[in-house]
């Protein structure tokens, strides 16, 4: 029951050591003690004990001061026969030889002669009643000293014949035999003193062995209401028998441990005091630094600085249509027309959703309150090109990827940015890298995530690389696959060549040829009437085998297209990885390629 809870647990039996040692008050009890208070507490059931009847022992101790022990019993002095009997000291042997004279009839028993009858007479006063009184008072005493002996002796027999467990019986017995011994003795002086009432007697004590015998009840006594006690109140003796094993274990078993662990904590607990004094100085430094630095953001938090760089963004981008202003509270914006009007009501949603985003932009650099502009922060931007025509969607995107450098730099106060879209557009724009190791390869620094919606719930997909692409980079990841298909390979070369030159670039195929000369011409025509003859016709009666040396040639010259036109970086950039610098194709000059392309805008 003391090791309960701590048993093959090391920490805790450590944890309720260290709280027996410091808060432990019960006695320190033997190591003995405590096994024989086990075997009662937790053997079989135990049950109440009888006290031991302690026997009385005044009786036989005030026989001792009996004052007709001390006394000389003796006849009277005033009879003729007195001073004889006084010179001789024989008053007891006349007492004893008077019984024989009391049947010789006048007859000396001693000298055998014939005694006058004044004799009688003497002796008879000399044994008066004074004499007669004494003696009884003797003979009553020898009778009721033994008769408390045999009592006392009795009934000390009765408790050793059947001696509780509590009482140590061989000490008990050997007590008994010694007061056994001197009420022998006493009751021999009692005899002597019948026989010879003149002797002067004096009884052997018996208060030292009677105390003896008394304690040795008494202890046994007290271990029986001990024991009664504890099987009255069993539950509460358990907890007290748990407290004084504790008690041994941290007093003695391990006094030497907890000493030493004691000595080191107070080392310990100093060295923590001095550094929770350390603490305790820079905490009120910090709280100091902190005051300082909120009254120096109430002395610089001012609307104004914001109002004047957004109005500049839009005077840069062209709106001139309304512009922000200090609203009356001075820690608000408004919006105003050139004519002072108020322009809120009458924005179009784009204007609207661009303020928007340009004051969420330059909230980042500060706060919109006093306190917390220096804190770090992360930015959520979620879908903020709704309504936007290309131009503005090119300006968001151009400052939320400043906000990427401001992370990866660790300029500022913004640690980490999330941008949430549902536009391909403004996601080919945001995401764009010139650093890049491949066309959609994912820097360290970022990563790429797809929210899928179904059965009205949403799953959140990583990817290893952009997973966002347009058709026309699809078209050339056709291109860049070495196991690309010999047929579908032309209709993937005319839609590129159709988007980059004549739909964006607005040039018209021929002049595209015209950048080559000689053989190679002859080539780009071919090219392009095989392009068109393998996108757009099927001949039912013609069949040209398209093998792996046709396509190559015609890859060539694809290529040849983009270095004639000065197209050469949008080719690298398309081609990635799979871009090798194997051939020497001379561009034509700037003036050759305006003439022969006009502007083409990529």
């Amino acid at each position: 029951m003391a090791f309960q809870g701590v048993r093959n647990n090391a920490e805790n039996f450590k944890v309720r050591v260290l709280q027996e040692h410091g808060g432990n008050s019960a006695a320190l009890v033997s190591l003995a003690d405590l096994q024989e208070k086990a075997k009662t507490i937790f053997g079989p059931s135990p049950v109440s004990e009888p006290l031991v009847v302690l026997p009385t022992f005044d009786a036989l101790l005030s026989h001792e001061s009996n004052p007709i022990l001390s006394k000389r019993v003796l006849g009277r002095e005033d009879v003729d026969i007195a001073a004889m009997i006084k010179a001789l000291g024989n008053s007891d042997w006349v007492r004893q030889g008077r019984a024989y004279f009391d049947e010789a009839t006048g007859i000396c028993p001693f000298c055998q002669q014939a005694t006058e009858t004044s004799f009688a007479a003497s002796l008879e006063a000399y044994f008066d009643e004074t004499f007669l009184n004494d003696s009884l008072a003797i003979d009553d005493l020898a009778k009721t000293y033994s008769a408390a002996a045999d009592q006392l002796l009795a009934q000390l027999s009765e408790i050793l014949n059947a001696p509780s467990r509590f009482l140590d019986a061989e000490t008990l017995k050997t007590e008994v035999a010694l007061l056994a011994s001197r009420i022998a003795l006493n009751r021999q002086q009692l005899a002597d003193k019948q026989r010879e009432p003149s002797q002067l007697v004096a009884l052997e004590p018996l208060a030292d062995v009677l105390y003896a015998i008394s304690q040795a009840l008494a202890v046994a006594n007290e271990q029986i209401k001990a024991h009664n006690a504890m099987v009255a109140n069993l539950g509460k003796e358990k907890q007290q028998l748990a407290s004084q094993v504790w008690k041994h274990i941290v007093a003695i078993e391990l006094a030497p441990a907890l000493q030493d662990y004691s000595a080191k904590k107070q080392g310990l607990v100093g060295a923590i005091t001095a550094l929770n004094g350390k603490i305790e100085a820079a905490e009120a430094d910090r709280r100091q630094m902190e005051r300082e630095i909120a009254e120096l953001e109430r002395a610089t938090t001012s609307v104004q600085p914001t109002i004047d760089a957004i109005n500049a963004l839009l005077a840069s981008f062209g709106f001139h249509g309304f512009s922000l202003a200090k609203a009356d509270s001075g820690t608000a914006y408004v919006l105003r027309r050139p004519d002072g009007m108020d322009a809120k009501e009458t924005l179009s949603e784009g204007e609207r959703t661009f303020v928007t985003f340009l004051y969420f932009y330059h909230l980042l650099k500060g706060s919109d309150s006093e306190s917390g502009v220096t804190t770090d922060r992360i930015v959520v931007i979620d879908d903020p090109v709704s309504s936007l025509d290309s131009d503005i969607l090119f300006i968001v995107s151009s400052l939320i990827k400043a906000l990427f450098d401001e992370v990866r730099q660790g300029t500022g106060h913004i640690k980490q940015v999330f941008v949430l879209t549902h536009n391909v557009y403004f996601h080919k724009e945001v995401t764009f890298n010139a650093r890049r190791t491949g066309r959609n390869a994912m820097r360290s620094e970022e990563t790429f995530w797809v929210v899928r919606k179904s059965h009205h719930s949403s799953r959140v997909e990583a990817h290893t690389s952009n997973p966002i692409v347009t058709s026309y980079e699809l078209l050339w990841a056709e291109v860049r696959r070495a196991d690309r298909s010999n047929l579908s390979i032309q209709n993937t070369l005319r839609r590129i060549i159709e988007n980059y030159f004549k739909i964006l670039g607005g040039t018209d195929t021929d002049d595209i040829c015209n950048l080559f000369e000689g053989r190679e011409k002859v080539i780009c025509r071919s090219l392009f009437s095989w392009v068109n003859d393998g996108s757009h016709f099927a001949h039912d009666d013609l069949y040209v085998a398209v093998d792996d040396a046709m396509v190559e040639s015609y890859l060539n010259i694809f290529k040849a297209i983009f270095v004639k036109s000065g197209h050469l970086a949008h080719y690298k950039m398309m081609m990635c990885e799979a871009y090798s610098d194997d051939s020497e194709i001379a561009p034509k000059t700037q003036e050759q390629q305006v003439n022969a392309l006009g502007a083409v805008n990529a």
